[in-house]
């Protein structure tokens, strides 16, 4: 024993405990060593001092060495050693070794057992800790307030109410109630079990309390979200006189982060500073949370820029305030300074800046954080890489999203979410579901975000069999009765077209809140039934659910649908009622509705008074204008859309150029061309395929077809619109050519399509490729005549002069033929003098449409062509005595960027002097060419001589004497006209070509008459 002592004092048992302290335990373990070859029995202290100094470094394989050097010194019998050995094992982790030790010990003390339990307790697994407990009590041991307290954490870590419970019962038997470390402890483990009630009545009958009891209780509060409480029980705290430290201040912060309630923090913020927390780091820290949560970016900065110390946490606490604030970019401003300040980020802090990145769709410094990330070692961290690929998609690159996420060293449903979630957001369904197949066989079952995002997919396909299958899965994980994934469902049905399916599910959601409804309007807007959305708003507000600036975008879209306006306006009473004008989609989504209710002046006045104007606003407006035949207005607000730098979108563009194309108005829809090129719009398929219509309508086939034949995508919307700009300007031939060229090239053509393939026929007098073209219709490609394209049957027949055959097949169509079919076969009775057929026709037109004026000037038009006056006076009187008025015929031309109308008879123009000289010197020369007026053009009972001048007064002569007036010689005139052109300005127009050598356009609503030389493209056949 004596040699002992010498030994371990040479040896120096103050440097062996330094040396343990300080964490060199390599050297303490070697002097340890020297120390076992010097003495056959080494003193327990030595191995006790370096086992210390392992349990605090968690140093495991030095401990297993020391653990070799006690057995080799014949010591594991000594039950001292034995108790600090599974210390040790327990804090370096290993229970498995600290249950060994424990296990050979040849008897056990309370100390013995606390360790073991602790080292399971502290591993979370509760249920092996109470058994330990049970058996130690077996044995005849009683526990003490430090093995109680130990127990209560375990259950409080894995919320394990009934063993908490059961402790609680043994420690009121064994009389600790009263001692405040463990009534604190039971008071924390109520609380992180979610049973606040019961923690505070144990908090409130506590014998004696401490600041730790104080913030238990807060800190039960707070985290289980009930942060009212928790301030209010501070306030308590205080007038009790207890002191609160730094703990409570944080639990206090956070509690006020979640209510956002500014104001308290603001005034735990002054305590703070008068208590001296303010130094503290984690206060700091928490002071910058609170603030940024409460959207104070500015307030949490200044209290971050004038902390004294500041960690990594206070840089990310910074970073993520604001990312969460939508200040992506200061965030990765505020990143740049940490590097500069040389502190060194976690994988919280590269969170947190690719979140930002993504926000902001800032690829390229996404792609400098991802190098950082790979260089400090964290691309491994399942989180971090999770991150990575929500920004990749994000950022619209879902190859790179999907690279990484293949070759994820781990991946947890979060990544899977991630990268399924990617696909969708960019449109990529397909890839999406499949993706969810790879995820089940991988065994990983969805959450309910992922079923959600995979819900809406489906949706966005219209893929009802997919659909089907996660609703399925859906009820299998009893998920069913959750109202977000109920909505989720409503809404699937509803976009795949399934209304009667998504309504029964709605009626039956055992929950539904305002997004539950919202799906089911929604639904019946989309499908166009918008009767049934009104109708079920009404029960809505009947059963007491308030809507929000959602539900009456869709509404309003309903009454925009139906043209209900009084509904509309109805409507926009509530919405002023609830203050969801001011609501910018809203507010646009009433200008829409305005508008396309026919109220131009209501849509123009409410756009001019919204407080917050965005794209979607002014493209409402512009949509209004050209959706109201008004181009010219549409046109003129872009020129101030412009001024007020508004950014147009490809919506905008495609609007404007319809309404060039509805005016012919080419130098402008030029213009544009321009400006969607500058822009980076012209290789999107819709911008591209209304460019082609545009050049199309305004005559010029061949830039028309230069564009679509250089389109990078095309689509069926593509190839109708140059298939309608060839059936509007020429032959058929080229029609039917590119209707061929169509189908071989894999595009399927749509009822649209058909409808300008047998326009073009009916143009051209090719009855029997047009009766194929019709037949092939359902036998071909399944496309259900409308009609429309009964019409275009009628029209072909008609203008064949085959008018009998024309009558009989509107008396054989199998549904019920409307007033365009009857007006068709009308004005073919017109074209071919056929008066008994015509006045059939105009008996059934009146009919359905009474207030119409065409059938009415039609019939005048065929009873002056056979000369029988007293059945034109009669007509004339029973128009007067219905109360229709015939539409004026308005005619526009474009010079130099101004657009210019003219009506029949108009002399308002500034140059209506110079127009009357012209037309007076072209009637002249006219009239030499062999020009004959046509006078049944003119229906008023009058002298031949007025009704000559009236014609030569009709609104397309006066704009191309406007144009031959204002443009140079040899200038091209192109005139678009709101009516079809009537015969005696068709002869007149095609002299005139010839008198002056101009080319003249003229586009009607049938279609675009290019006159050259005398000649017309129709072939006098239109």
């Amino acid at each position: 024993m004596r040699s002992s002592r010498v030994a371990y004092s040479f040896w120096n048992g103050d440097k062996l405990s330094k040396l343990c302290e300080e964490g060199r335990l390599k050297e303490a373990l070697h002097m340890l060593e020297l120390i076992v070859q010097q003495t056959t029995k080494p003193p327990i202290h030595a191995y006790v001092c370096l086992l210390k100094g392992c349990s605090r470094r968690k140093a495991l394989a030095e401990g297993k060495q020391v653990h070799a050097l006690i057995v080799q010194s014949v010591l594991d019998s000594s039950i001292f050693l034995a108790n600090t050995l599974v210390h040790m094992y327990s804090k370096c982790g290993s229970v498995l070794h600290a249950h060994k030790v424990f296990s050979n010990m040849p008897q056990h003390d309370l100390y013995s057992w606390t360790a073991i339990i602790a080292a399971y307790a502290d591993r979370g697994e509760v249920e092996e800790a109470i058994n330990l407990f049970q058996q130690m009590q077996e044995t005849g041991l009683a526990p003490d307030k430090v093995l109680f307290v130990v127990v209560l954490k375990a259950c409080a870590r894995r919320a394990a109410l009934e063993q908490g419970r059961q402790l609680h019962f043994d420690i009121i038997k064994r009389g600790f109630q009263s001692d405040v470390i463990v009534g604190n402890t039971l008071v924390n483990m109520y609380a992180k079990c979610g049973c606040t009630e019961d923690a505070r009545e144990l908090f409130d009958n506590m014998s004696e309390r401490n600041v730790v009891s104080w913030t238990a209780m807060i800190a039960g509060y707070a985290q289980n979200g009930l942060g009212k409480e928790a301030l209010a029980l501070y306030e308590q705290m205080k007038q009790e006189g207890m002191q609160p430290n730094n703990v409570t201040f944080v639990l206090l912060l956070n509690a006020c982060a979640s209510l956002a309630a500014l104001e308290q923090g603001k005034q735990i913020h002054s305590e703070i500073i008068k208590r001296g927390f303010q130094s503290d780091v984690v206060v700091g820290n928490t002071l910058v949370d609170m603030y940024a949560k409460c959207g104070c970016t500015e307030d949490a900065r200044e209290v971050f820029d004038n902390m004294s110390e500041r960690n990594v946490v206070s840089w990310t606490a910074m970073i993520a305030g604001y990312a969460q604030n939508g200040l992506g970019k200061e965030a990765l401003a505020l990143y740049e300074q940490m590097k500069q300040e040389d502190m060194q980020p976690n994988n919280v802090t590269f969170v947190l800046l690719l979140k930002a990145c993504a926000s902001l769709a800032a690829l390229e410094q996404g792609k400098q954080l991802h190098s950082e990330i790979i260089k400090r070692g964290f691309q491994s961290d399942v989180v971090v890489g999770n991150t990575l690929v929500d920004m990749y998609a994000k950022c619209g690159c879902t190859e790179d999203a999907r690279e990484l996420f293949d070759n994820m060293s781990e991946r947890d449903v979060v990544s899977w979410t991630a990268m399924i979630a990617g696909y969708a957001q960019n449109g990529l369904g397909k890839e999406a579901l499949a993706l969810f197949e790879q995820m089940k066989q991988a065994g990983l079952a969805p959450d309910k975000v992922l079923l959600v995002l995979l819900l809406k997919a489906c949706a966005s396909l219209a893929a009802l069999k997919h659909g089907k299958l996660l609703h399925s899965e859906i009820i299998k994980r009893g998920l069913k009765s959750d109202v977000v994934v109920g909505s989720t469902l409503v809404d699937m049905y509803a976009k795949c077209g399934c209304t009667e399916d998504a309504r029964e599910l709605f009626d039956n959601m055992s929950e539904r809140n305002v997004v539950s409804w919202n799906a089911m309007i929604a639904g019946y807007t989309q499908n166009g039934l918008g009767r049934e959305a009104l109708a079920l708003y009404e029960q809505m507000k009947q059963e007491g659910m308030q809507p929000n600036n959602v539900t009456f975008v869709f509404l309003l879209k309903a009454c925009a649908n139906l043209a209900a306006l009084e509904q509309g306006k109805q409507l926009h009473s509530e919405i002023r009622k609830r203050g969801f004008q001011s609501d910018v989609v809203v507010g646009s989504t009433l200008v829409d509705m305005y508008a396309k209710c026919g109220c131009t002046e209501d849509a123009r006045e409410l756009f001019d008074n919204m407080s917050e104007r965005d794209v979607v606003s002014w493209t409402a407006m512009i949509a209004g204008y050209a959706q109201n035949g008004l181009g010219k207005e549409a046109l003129a607000l872009y020129e101030q859309m412009k001024q007020e730098g508004m950014q147009p979108n490809n919506v905008t563009f495609v609007l404007l150029l319809n309404a060039c194309a509805s005016l012919a108005a080419l130098e402008q829809g030029k213009q544009l061309h321009s400006e969607i090129i500058k822009r980076g719009f012209q290789s999107d398929v819709v911008v591209g395929s209304a460019l082609v219509d545009m050049y199309a309508k305004c005559g010029c086939t061949d830039d028309a077809r230069e564009l679509f034949d250089n389109m990078s995508e095309r689509n069926v919307v593509s190839w109708t619109a140059m298939i309608a700009g060839y059936a509007q300007n020429g032959p058929a031939q080229e029609v039917l050519a590119l209707f061929e060229q169509m189908q071989r090239e894999g595009t399927k053509p749509n009822e649209v399509t058909y409808i300008s393939v047998l326009s073009a026929c009916a143009h051209s007098g090719l009855v029997d490729q047009g009766r194929y073209v019709f037949d092939s219709m359902c036998k071909n490609h399944g496309v259900t005549p409308t009609r429309e394209h009964y019409a275009c049957m009628v029209d072909l027949l008609g203008r064949a002069g085959c008018l009998d055959d024309a009558e009989l097949f509107i008396n054989k169509m199998p549904i019920q033929p409307d007033s365009v079919v009857w007006t068709t076969l009308l004005g073919a009775a017109r074209n071919h003098g056929h008066v008994e057929i015509g006045r059939r026709a105009f008996d059934r037109v009146v009919k359905l449409e009474p207030k119409n004026a065409a059938p009415y000037v039609l019939l005048s038009n065929i009873y002056a062509a056979a000369g029988r006056k007293d059945e034109l006076a009669k007509i004339r009187n029973e128009m007067e005595e219905a109360g229709v008025k015939k539409i004026a015929g308005c005619s526009w031309i474009e010079v130099d960027n101004q657009l210019h109308a003219f009506v029949v008879g108009d002399a308002t123009h500034p140059q209506s002097k110079e127009i009357q000289a012209e037309l007076y010197r072209l009637v002249g020369l006219m009239k030499k060419a062999g020009y004959k007026p046509n006078l049944s053009f003119v229906l008023d009972d009058v002298e031949d001589k007025e009704k000559e001048s009236a014609l030569c007064q009709h609104s397309v002569k006066l704009a191309i004497a406007f144009g031959l007036v204002n443009t140079p010689s040899g200038t091209p005139i192109r005139i678009k006209k709101n009516l079809r052109v009537c015969g005696d300005c068709h002869t007149a127009t095609k002299i005139i070509s010839k008198i002056v050598g101009r080319d003249i356009s003229v586009m009607d609503t049938s279609r675009c008459h290019h006159f050259k030389d005398g000649f017309c493209s129709c072939g006098d056949y239109w």
